[in-house]
């Protein structure tokens, strides 16, 4: 359970009031590669101050770690099991998570960015990009509001880091949500690979010879990858969240340096990542979901799913990788059914 107290605000609007039991306080979806629709490189943005957001101020905070502090809010106040959400990337924000603002009715949920990008402090320093560094991220957020017991929930890039912490500190977690979910290179990339041979020919041609040539900021490779974005990225127009007030920076160079230029094309340090095996270590509850057009394909999570125990697999029907925004209603049904469980 939660037990880190949390002041309340009596300012708030009536439907955002932060009440000790039930309330709403209060994330771009974090999705494995956060921004799909166009290379990263000509999307790095400066780091922007953070601004003040009423619907968390009473209940955000920082949390100091290597490297400098990262951001954490608390949307909602219920009795239940808190979740713990991860966000996607490398290097993007949290803030899709507001999306789940249905479940923070009856549970806290938990949300932060990882360091560099969000409301995080912003740094460029390759030594903290690492996979052992963003689990300690975890932890630091875990001590800090002293959680007992939780759910881990991970987006994309975030399910890789909610396993690695599991695998490391499985104390407390009771139960584990992978959406769309990354755990291995070579398996997101075939993934990849058999997604692009559907495309058009012109489509196939302008990804080869920009990734041939490692040009992917012309008219054609950029044209290419927003063909890709609409069909497996997001499918249906961005829907900004009411609690979505705050500027909140994708960090391009962390996304580049650990990944790579576009959602298929991996050439950063997690090119040869590959922890799918540990998924048969897991031995609580976990629910599997992805999009029907999602870069995480269908079949392949469901046959990532069949190496936990007794886990739970859902198609969210009508989305794509950015599921949270293509049909909220249904993975908020999802999860909800699997946390009822």
């Amino acid at each position: 359970m939660l037990t880190k107290k949390v002041a309340l605000n009596s300012n708030s609007s009536p439907n955002l009031k932060f009440m000790k039991n039930s309330s709403y306080i209060l994330l771009a979806i974090v999705l494995l590669f956060t921004y799909a629709c166009e290379p990263k490189q000509a999307q790095q943005e400066e780091a922007q101050p953070v601004q003040a957001n009423p619907e968390l101020e009473a209940s955000q905070g920082y949390v100091a770690v290597e490297g400098g502090k990262i951001w954490y809010g608390i949307m909602g106040g219920g009795t239940q099991t808190p979740l713990l959400c991860m966000h996607g990337g490398p290097g993007g924000t949290s803030k899709g998570f507001f999306h789940l603002s249905e479940i923070s009715k009856e549970r806290p949920v938990i949300m932060f960015d990882q360091l560099g990008s969000g409301q995080s402090d912003y740094h460029e320093d390759t030594s903290l990009m690492k996979v052992e560094k963003l689990v300690e991220q975890v932890k630091a957020i875990q001590r800090e509001l002293k959680l007992n017991e939780f759910y881990l929930v991970g987006s994309s890039w975030g399910s890789g880091l909610a396993l690695e912490y599991y695998n490391k500190y499985p104390e407390g977690v009771k139960g584990i949500v992978f959406l769309s979910p990354y755990f291995s290179t070579p398996i997101w990339t075939a993934d990849a690979d058999t997604l692009i041979a559907a495309l058009p020919d012109s489509i196939q041609t302008a990804i080869r010879n920009g990734e041939r040539d490692s040009l992917f900021n012309t008219d054609s490779y950029i044209a290419a990858n927003r063909h890709f974005a609409s069909l497996h990225g997001r499918r249906n127009e961005y829907i900004k969240h009411p609690y979505d007030t705050v500027t909140s920076a994708f960090n391009a160079f962390i996304y580049n340096y650990m990944w790579g230029p576009t959602e298929f094309t991996a050439r950063g340090t997690l090119k040869d990542y590959d922890n799918a095996h540990s998924l048969k270590k897991i031995k609580v509850p976990a629910l599997f979901a992805t999009g029907e057009f999602d870069e995480a394909r269908p079949t392949t999570v469901k046959r990532l799913s069949q190496m936990v125990k007794g886990s739970e697999f859902v198609v969210i029907p009508d989305a794509a990788h950015f599921t949270l925004n293509d049909n909220r209603e249904a993975v908020v049904s999802a999860i909800e059914a699997f946390l009822e469980k």
